[in-house]
């Protein structure tokens, strides 16, 4: 069953109203063929991701353009050394991110993470790290994953993990060159999307992931 433009945008902003990391007063939706347009506010970084991710739960969705700004109340706004000072503090606590590999610049409070580690997971936690610091208004991450060696099976390998979560191996067609893979086919969800990327992301050798599946009711 297809659900309406106008059902999809109601339970996008009730989802967003439900979601308690989010002001959803300032955020407009707009929803058409499934696809949804996040405008409007938040006061900060986390809240942004939080929002997107919100909207990404509702079913329905096929996809989501996220315009939103992030606008810093006056008392939350901090120094850029402040800031990056913050976030070498942080990975230095962390036991998942390897701080002695990153560099961190931080310009009018957006953060740019540089740098090589082993894995996938490593580089979330480090965007995740300093998602959350105040003052921060956006991350752009540009840290790297090393290329290993044996990456023959990398493609068979990220196939049997996705239908040992239950994916239908036969909607989902993996690719691999090298460490990049390659998903495409279809899914039944946003959520299921984003979950098949992150299964992908876990294999080892993978230094990157295109994510193509479409979202299909």
């Amino acid at each position: 069953m297809t659900t309406s433009d106008s059902d999809l945008k109601k339970s996008v902003l009730a989802e967003l109203s439900w979601e308690p990391t989010v002001t959803a007063a300032h955020i407009g939706v707009e929803a058409n063929n499934g696809i949804v347009t996040l405008t409007g506010h938040v006061d900060n970084y986390s809240a942004k991701y939080a929002a997107e991710a919100a909207a990404g739960r509702v079913k329905g969705v096929k996809a989501i353009i996220e315009e939103l700004e992030v606008k810093l109340p006056g008392h939350v706004k901090k120094g850029d050394e402040a800031i990056a000072a913050a976030a070498i503090a942080r990975f230095s606590w962390s036991n998942t991110v390897p701080h002695d590999a990153l560099q961190v610049k931080v310009e009018k409070g957006w953060v740019t993470l540089s740098g090589e580690v082993n894995w996938h997971f490593e580089k979330d936690a480090a965007v995740r790290e300093v998602r959350d610091l105040a003052g921060v208004i956006g991350v752009s991450d540009q840290i790297t994953i090393k290329p290993r060696v044996n990456i023959a099976t990398i493609g068979s390998d990220i196939t049997h993990a996705l239908h040992r979560a239950w994916y239908d191996p036969k909607t989902i067609t993996v690719r691999a060159d090298g460490g990049k893979v390659t998903l495409s086919g279809t899914v039944t969800s946003w959520h299921d999307r984003e979950e098949a990327e992150t299964t992908a992301w876990a294999a080892p050798g993978a230094t990157s992931v295109e994510n193509n599946l479409a979202v299909v009711w």
